[in-house]
């Protein structure tokens, strides 16, 4: 801003004044009245005027006047108000919109120029997609301004991907701009078993402009169409979302009738299709649960997993298959040597937020051949070999932990940094050797389930990259006595992988979840972290 006002000559910037005071003769001492304002609606002030039409010139590809090349007398222009309006609308568009309010307070003159619908239309265009022929808007007296203030701009921090506090079952909400709508679009899994199958989806929410007074917020959920809704944004990473009329919720049949409608949604089908009592129980219990919620909800922030070139497959959002709960949302994430998938969706054995499995790449594994993968047993036993390899390593490292610990009270100053190039230098070795597996590995290799595990898919792939050894978490109703099993992780290509539970005898398969995501990605590597502690401290 202060390069701005030296510019136009209305700041006290040295060699400036002799110049200023020069211009404020030609042409009066109104047009450099500081503005104070910084909102984006204010920046523009009141409505269009008449440099909207110079500034067509410029989307029209009329050339500019000769005035743009020379100032006053064949001069160069000395000042930026002495450039023509059509080329500082041009000039002030390809300016971020969080920037212009302060642009409008350094005088009166940009101020009106910034009144122009286009410098506006252009920034709904490239800052929030928006491709709608905004001109329509003139018809209900809106202009760019409005939508770019009172709704993208003033919305900005909800958009991207959340997770709704429903107790154990979670979700996910991508929140996007829709044309000329904000709207909270609820991710579904397809139906189960078919984990291949896209994603559903349907709204929560949306917000729009009707008039220039202020965005309105509608609730989506129920049958009856959009009605009245609120959004609050409680802190940052966090907003709610409330209905102001619930009736809309309600079904002319009841509870039986929402009921048997929520089933087809959710499952499908029709109870009576579901023959298993579990699940029955199961499905009645978070249809009662999460009819609770239809009123109100809280979203906490969630980002996609960063990637790296040294990740054995891209990270992201996979959906699974979990026995009777059916399919769920999975995000897998890689930190090293090890990979976690953790649940964004969850049951009330294993709620949202938990980690569900984790990889360790340190340690492949070499299946049985083809005749002897199918003896259960042989490949318990191989798992159990590693997981009996992995324990004692972790209690040979924990007791080289303690030795220097004692050791640097003994003397009294931290460890020399020769002992810790010998550790870092062991895990460069770790991790050599895990490259060097991978690369014998061959592309594919045979794979079938054994005999007596339970898959809730029977079209898993037959051939496999590579097998790792991993613990799979386990836990009673109401993630009671969780315990972490050995298991089998499988490579199946970039886009799938199983997890076969030794303890429960069962095989989950995981399939990408293919949708591009934007406002998504982690701003570090330190934020998702803490973004997978704070969902996981919650759900515990």
């Amino acid at each position: 801003m202060a390069v701005c006002a030296r510019l136009c000559g209305v700041g006290p910037a040295r060699g400036c004044r002799r110049r200023g005071a020069a211009r404020e003769q030609r042409s009066g001492a109104a047009d450099s009245e500081p503005d104070t304002d910084t909102d984006p609606e204010e920046a523009g002030g009141g409505g269009v005027t008449e440099d909207e039409e110079a500034a067509e010139r410029i989307e029209g590809g009329r050339p500019l006047p000769p005035s743009v090349e020379a100032g006053p007398a064949g001069r160069a222009p000395l000042s930026l108000l002495e450039l023509p309006p059509e080329l500082l609308v041009q000039i002030f568009g390809s300016l971020p919109g969080t920037d212009l309010p302060n642009l409008a307070r350094v005088c009166t003159t940009f101020r009106r120029i910034l009144r122009t619908d286009t410098i506006w239309r252009r920034r709904c265009r490239e800052e929030y997609g928006v491709c709608e022929n905004l001109r329509k808007l003139e018809i209900t007296g809106v202009s760019c301004r409005d939508v770019y203030a009172k709704l993208l701009h003033r919305y900005r921090h909800i958009l991207g991907l959340w997770q709704p506090d429903i107790g154990p079952y979670g979700g996910l909400l991508n929140v996007v701009v829709d044309g000329l709508f904000i709207i909270g679009w609820m991710y579904l899994p397809p139906h189960d078993p078919h984990v291949d199958d896209p994603m559903r989806f349907k709204p929560l929410f949306r917000i729009h402009l009707m008039e220039r007074k202020c965005a309105t917020v509608e609730c989506m959920y129920g049958h009856k169409g959009p009605h009245n809704g609120h959004i609050q944004i409680v802190k940052k990473d966090e907003f709610s979302t409330k209905c102001n009329q619930t009736d809309h919720h309600r079904m002319s049949g009841g509870r039986q009738e929402e009921f048997r409608t929520w089933l087809r949604e959710e499952w499908g089908r029709t109870l009576e299709d579901i023959f298993h009592e579990h699940m029955q129980e199961l499905i009645l219990m978070k249809f009662i649960y999460t009819s609770q919620y239809d009123n109100c909800l809280t979203y906490r922030r969630i980002y996609l997993p960063p990637s790296s070139p040294d990740d054995l497959i891209q990270p992201g959002l996979f959906k699974g298959t979990y026995g009777s709960h059916g399919l769920e949302i999975v995000m897998l994430s890689f930190h090293g040597k090890k990979a976690k998938g953790t649940k964004i969706t969850g049951d009330p054995n294993i709620p949202a937020g938990q980690q569900t499995v984790e990889i360790d790449l340190a340690h492949p594994l070499q299946l049985p051949d083809i005749e002897n993968l199918r003896d259960f047993s042989e490949l318990s036993r191989v798992v159990l070999e590693v997981h009996e390899q992995v324990r004692r390593e972790e209690q040979e490292r924990e007791q080289r932990q303690e030795e220097e610990e004692r050791s640097q009270q003994a003397a009294s100053q931290p460890a020399s940094p020769l002992g810790r190039g010998e550790g870092a230098e062991g895990e460069e070795t770790a991790a050599g050797a895990e490259g060097t597996t991978q690369d014998k590995a061959p592309a594919s290799q045979p794979f079938v389930l054994p005999m007596g595990v339970i898959s809730r898919n029977e079209d898993y792939p037959r051939t496999c990259r590579i097998c790792f050894y991993g613990t799979g978490l386990i836990a009673g109703h109401g993630f009671t006595s969780p315990e972490r099993t050995p298991g089998v992780f499988v490579l199946f290509d970039d886009d799938r992988f199983g997890f076969i539970w030794l303890e429960l005898k069962s095989f989950s398969l995981y399939s990408r979840i293919k949708v591009s995501f934007q406002n998504a990605q982690a701003p570090s590597r330190e934020a998702f972290d803490e973004m997978l502690k704070n969902i996981q401290s919650l759900a515990t």
